[in-house]
């Protein structure tokens, strides 16, 4: 009777009720003609007399109550950047939370604040500015009103001050960071978030739904008063120097240098050109290598600056981990680095309409031919929320003529049922060669989701006919056709009890035939018979798993075990626990067992979280899987250690180390990033790797580099 209720008022509401807007939802910029000295102060003469909006109310945990913390906030500008003065008051500021002063850090595990922006005024696509107590800082890019970048870096810079009312904060964000229309006088989306993290509480100035995130950028308030400003600096240039050393057990020693650059020019207030020439990515940290018991192969993600910004602008997804265009595909062959010689990127919006160009060119990696590699993608705004667009990718070379092109669409809106989220979309694709398509070379996908906080169900349709070949994309498997459907369902019961929300999965399947023959391939589907989370931040799971594979072909786990060509059914049983991410020590693990083709399986995976200090912190996982097999059995292995010690917000040194017993191989990685003014950077970077762990010399690896980098910043 409770959930039905409950189902009556998420679903019934009238708008009015749930329009989740407060006055006042607008805020104004004041113009400030003076120097402001950015200190982490906020008893400044420039704030004195900004009148601060205060109106904050509650998602979690108490929706729709007041903000048990008083929040302020207070905007200025100048000619060339945006302020913002934020006081976060306190009742017991010795709870507060603060573990981190690196760039980029795990922010949902800190108490925060975070700025949303849509400069555009689209109220899709935008920027989000983060920071804690501390003054470490996170930033990203947010697109389609859905999700965010956390990779983008940008150039912007905060300080921090305490006391025993509260903590206290000062944004400086110069204007040629973003990107937005030339108008005399602007008007903005921009949001504010507070997390207080021993609450487990979230603050909102608008759209505090719990169906919708910070990224809702349509559910903003207003940001208004700027006036006559514009780019002061339409050019930004990073130059960048190396040199170092290499070593390869086979080959000795070599020392590598090289010099490069991007540029950067704003070629409207809205449309951004990236030019690069002897690009390198030196300063990236090493991939991690997974053990991977699968027929299908890794898509490791993006962490190339170069690649990041704009990333979700070329995306053109196909469904079950396939995609038209992946930015691995370039500059990277076999997990190793192949030169690019130069490039160029324009993207950005002009009106309605999102561009996006890519344009690199390769060099030649051991047999593997210089090419040019080509990215068109074009999206039309169409009502608040949803577009139409296209894709055109061309991989040239010696050999090579390998083209896509697609379109897709998608509606979207927040206001379905008065107020829930829904998308429907759709795409096609058709790959070429030499601009002829082949028989059999199409990829569609249609879908709808529905993705709300007490229901989230998502249904779709696709195929990948077995002759689509995008080679500027990812394919972990094609020659299907695919059903995906699932259905979550999250009530919030039992919260006398501590409970949070309850986590409810009747179903989440995907089922496979061939496309070639529409013969049944593969079937999975998981339910989570119960899951919960917990207003003291911890969670749990229990899921049960069934799988169907086809084998057309032998699979080779190891040398000598092998899975023969057949049918198999497996089944597998899963406990999952979480503990609070906020504390000083935090802890993850999950239990699998079950069947596993002709053999069974047991997987045991946890993660551990220790804050040492504010300075330093240090996180690790381990992954242990024993299969069992008549033939004999498979034991892994797997830890991977990550370590980080700041100094400052702007100087740390972080290490990452990983051990693989299934791949035979030991990888350390090192790095020193000092940050001497906002927008360059100094890395020391040190790798060193071992191919045969049973033969392993710490002192003898097979490979090490050292590598000292600087990228400098002008901007003119």
């Amino acid at each position: 009777m409770k959930f039905f209720r409950a189902f009556l008022i998420f679903f019934l509401l009238p708008a009015g009720l749930v329009a989740q807007h407060a006055l006042p939802d607008t805020i104004d910029a004041n113009y400030y003609p003076g120097i402001i000295l950015l200190d982490g102060k906020t008893d400044d003469s420039v704030w004195q007399h900004i009148a601060p909006i205060n109106n904050f109310t509650q998602r979690e945990l108490n929706f729709g109550e007041a903000a048990s913390e008083k929040t302020e906030v207070r905007i200025a500008y100048d000619k060339f950047a945006i302020y913002f003065a934020i006081n976060c008051y306190m009742n017991d500021p010795s709870m507060m939370s603060a573990k981190f002063m690196q760039r980029d850090f795990d922010y949902w595990s800190d108490d925060n604040f975070q700025v949303a922006l849509s400069p555009f005024n689209d109220r899709r696509n935008g920027y989000l500015f983060v920071i804690n107590p501390n003054g470490a800082r996170a930033d990203e890019l947010i697109s389609n009103g859905e999700e965010g970048t956390m990779d983008w870096n940008g150039v912007w810079d905060a300080k921090t001050s305490r006391n025993s009312t509260g903590w206290f904060a000062e944004i400086k964000i110069p204007f040629s960071t973003l990107q937005f229309n030339k108008d005399s006088l602007h008007h903005w989306a921009v949001n504010f978030e507070r997390d207080i993290k021993r609450k487990n509480e979230e603050d909102l100035w608008q759209g505090w739904s719990r169906d919708y995130s910070i990224f809702s950028l349509v559910n903003a308030g207003t940001l208004s008063g700027i006036g006559n400003i514009g780019y002061a600096k339409h050019f930004e240039f990073k130059p960048y120097a190396l040199g170092g050393w290499n070593y390869e057990r086979s080959n000795g020693f070599t020392y590598p240098y090289k010099i490069g650059g991007d540029l950067n020019i704003n070629l409207t207030p809205t449309l951004k050109m990236n030019i690069t020439a002897n690009t390198d990515f030196a300063q990236i940290e090493s991939d991690r290598i997974p053990v991977n018991l699968s027929r299908f192969a890794i898509d490791y993600p993006e962490k190339r600056d170069f690649f990041l910004e704009g990333y979700n602008s070329f995306e053109f997804y196909m469904g079950n981990s396939n995609t038209v265009f992946y930015t691995r595909t370039i500059g990277i062959e076999q997990l190793q680095t192949v030169p690019i010689i130069a490039g160029t990127r324009v993207f950005g919006k002009v009106g309605k309409n999102n561009i996006g160009l890519l344009d690199i060119q390769e060099g030649k990696f051991d047999t593997t031919s210089s090419h040019n590699d080509l990215v068109l993608r074009y999206k039309r705004d169409v009502g608040p929320q949803s577009y139409i667009g296209g894709i055109f990718t061309n991989k040239a070379g010696a050999g090579t003529s390998n083209q896509v092109a697609g379109i897709d669409a998608s509606y979207t809106t927040s206001k379905f049922l008065h107020h829930r989220n829904l998308v429907v979309a759709g795409n096609i694709a058709q790959s070429m060669n030499d601009f002829r398509a082949e028989k059999n070379s199409l990829a569609y996908r249609i879908y709808s989701d529905y993705p709300n906080d007490l229901v989230d169900h998502f249904i779709a349709v696709s195929s990948l006919q077995q002759n689509f070949d995008p080679q500027l994309g990812f394919i972990q498997r094609k020659n299907y056709e695919a059903f995906n459907w699932h259905l979550v369902i999250m009530p919030r019961i039992f919260t006398k009890y501590g409970v949070r929300k309850m986590n409810f999965k009747p179903f989440e399947l995907a089922a496979l035939r061939t496309q070639s023959t529409h013969q049944f391939e593969s079937f999975y589907n998981e339910t989570r018979i119960v899951g919960a989370e917990f207003k003291s931040g911890e969670s749990f799971e229990v899921n049960l798993r069934q799988t169907y594979d086809r084998l057309d072909e032998q699979f080779n786990i190891t040398d000598s075990i092998y899975i023969p060509v057949g049918h198999y059914f497996m089944h597998v049983s899963e406990f999952a626990f979480s503990t609070f991410h906020g504390r000083r020590f935090w802890f993850d693990t999950y239990y699998n067992w079950g069947t596993f083709y002709t053999g069974k399986i047991q997987n045991y995976n946890a993660s551990l979280g220790v804050n040492f200090s504010r300075h330093m912190n240090m996180n690790a996982d381990y992954n242990y899987n024993l299969v069992r097999f008549q033939k004999g059995n498979v034991a892994t292995n797997e830890i991977a250690l990550y370590f980080n010690y700041a100094f400052t917000t702007k100087i740390d040194i972080s290490v990452f180390g990983q051990y693989n017993s299934f791949d035979d191989l030991m990888r350390l990685n090192f790095r020193l990033h000092w940050i001497p003014r906002i927008g360059s950077d100094l890395y020391f970077v040190y790798n060193q790797g071992h191919d045969n762990i049973k033969q392993l010399d710490m002192f003898r690896p097979q490979s090490t580099t050292g590598v000292a980098k600087l990228v400098y910043r002008f901007a003119f």
